[in-house]
């Protein structure tokens, strides 16, 4: 069904409930509903047409989504700009997106100027108000509270157009449509599951222009809460919880991390989560498990990529445990098993033929959920999507049990001496270490052996460690191919804006100094 219709379930059940709040404001359905009513309206007025293409620029705000949900009314789609970025990277992605109208807080209104200084031709709306532009309540006038009419829309129409996360190069615009969003929501209320009297709550903590906002759309479609905060960190998380009683929330590995560290000195009520939903990266085993021993069976793995939006493969919390009791790392460190709308294969990266359980091979997905394409890019798009299959670019084996092992990107993987090394086997058994917040595996270059594996080492605030223990540990339980020939530390590892760490900049690093060198 057309996406808007999620929230419009939403507001059918619960009209007068809280939709969205911070702790300044808060939005009940109707009203939520009405302002996304007017915003289509006036942006059909202005002659968007289907698939015309809106973008958003804010931080986390409740105003920001419900424009997203107006974007969506119009049967336009949505173009996430992340407010951290350089202004001429997102001038980058309107120009090359095809962006007609911007959304914008004026508190970003440098990056907006910077737009208007390269030329960009764009219908400019603040969210408040500014000196000298056009304020969205202005703009709005007296347009209908009623949803428009968009005739001829089609479940394949694209709703956004997303950029790919920027780790291997240019993003690329993810085409998704009403059919794939639909699964992806479906598939999380079906993993996040609730009795008729419970109500959810959600945290958006995250950025809203990527993950979070789109986990929002199940507590949603459930007549629940979203909660939103500003920023991803436990100052903001972990009030928030307590104060809203908070039942689930997205969050990236290493804010995991942080969370753990404050909860290990401070008593803070976390009993109303029923959901930490973890996904974007790997997740440290041991981690995993203190983050179970503090909050309980409440992790939730959630495994997919913009191409196939967060909802390829999941492992529900009670998964996690074997006979009442933290499961072993095989386990914690899979990512769960295949959503039941989507066929998931291992394949042979070369020859294309479908590998054995145990077997490593490129992860590839079948179904509603696959993206239409990549924007105005037909031969990448052929590339990644053959017969059928969405080639997802990243190593796996399904076991026995058809639990999902993520082993790393394709280009991640290290040639050293002729030896494949997967950099995630190597970084599990850093995070393994107790001083350590986080970790990249890379390879650097080495006259000898290609490729030397390389540790890039993030310690947690006031801890200490030495190269030489670093090494000790990794060749207690890797072999000499694979144990860290190279170990570098780090104030902070380069990370997206969905916490990711950003591996192309760190291996960057080490090749662009050989071509200095050379």
């Amino acid at each position: 069904m057309p996406i808007i219709d999620f929230f419009d379930r939403g507001w059918a059940s619960s009209p007068d409930a809280v939709a969205y709040c911070t702790d300044d404001e808060s939005w009940t359905y109707d009203e939520a509903r009405e302002l996304s009513c007017r915003i289509g309206h006036a942006l059909l007025d202005e002659g968007l047409q289907r698939e015309g293409k809106v973008a958003v620029l804010s931080p986390n705000a409740p105003l920001a989504w419900i424009c997203v949900l107006g974007v969506w009314r119009a049967g336009g789609a949505w173009v996430p700009l992340n407010p951290g970025n350089p202004a001429h990277e997102n001038a980058d992605l309107l120009r090359r997106f095809d962006v007609e109208v911007l959304f914008y807080d004026p508190a970003l209104a440098d990056q907006v100027e910077e737009f208007v200084r390269q030329g960009l031709d764009l219908r400019l709306v603040a969210l408040r108000p500014a000196a000298d532009v056009t304020v969205l309540e202005d703009w709005l006038g007296g347009r209908p509270s009623y949803p428009p009419v968009v005739v001829g829309q089609q479940m394949d129409d694209v709703v956004a157009i997303s950029p790919t996360g920027g780790t291997t190069g240019v993003p690329k615009g993810v085409m998704n449509t009403h059919r794939s969003f639909s699964v992806m929501v479906v598939h999380q209320m079906l993993a996040l599951a609730y009795t008729e009297d419970e109500h959810p709550v959600n945290l958006a903590a995250a950025p809203m222009t990527h993950t979070a906002g789109l986990f929002s759309l199940q507590t949603s479609a459930r007549g629940g809460t979203v909660v939103v905060v500003p920023r991803a960190t436990p100052e903001h998380i972990l009030p928030a919880i307590e104060k809203h009683g908070v039942t689930e929330l997205f969050l990236p590995p290493t804010v995991i991390y942080r969370l753990l560290d404050v909860l290990a000195d401070r008593v803070v009520d976390t009993s109303s989560l029923k959901y930490v939903m973890y996904a974007a990266a790997p997740m440290s085993s041991r981690k995993l498990r203190a983050g179970i021993e503090r909050l309980g069976p409440v992790f939730i793995e959630c495994y997919g990529q913009v191409e196939a939006p967060a909802a390829i493969t999941f492992m529900r919390p009670e998964e996690h445990l074997r006979d009442g009791v933290v499961a072993d790392d095989d386990r914690l460190s899979s990512c769960g098993r295949p959503y039941p709308l989507v066929r998931v294969a291992i394949k042979d990266p070369d020859e294309g033929t479908v590998l054995a359980p145990g077997e490593t091979g490129e992860i590839c997905v079948q179904g509603d959920l696959v993206m239409k394409g990549y924007y105005r890019d037909p031969e990448r798009t052929a590339e990644t999507i053959r017969d059928g299959w969405l080639h997802t670019g990243d190593l796996g084996r399904l076991d026995e049990d058809g639990y999902l092992h993520l082993t790393d990107r394709k280009k991640d993987m290290i040639i050293t001496g002729g030896f494949n090394v997967y950099p995630g086997e190597v970084e599990q058994v850093i995070w393994s270490l107790p001083e350590v917040e986080d970790c990249a595996v890379v390879g650097a270059p080495d006259a000898d052996w290609g490729e030397r594996v390389t540790a890039v080492v993030e310690l947690k605030p006031g801890r200490s460690l030495d190269e030489d223990a670093v090494v000790a540990h990794c060749r207690s339980s890797l072999s000499g191919v694979k144990t860290p020939k190279q170990i570098v530390f780090v104030d902070q590892l380069p990370r997206s804006a969905n916490g990711k760490v950003l591996k192309r900049d760190v291996r960057q690093r080490f090749w662009a100094a050989a071509d200095r060198a050379i």
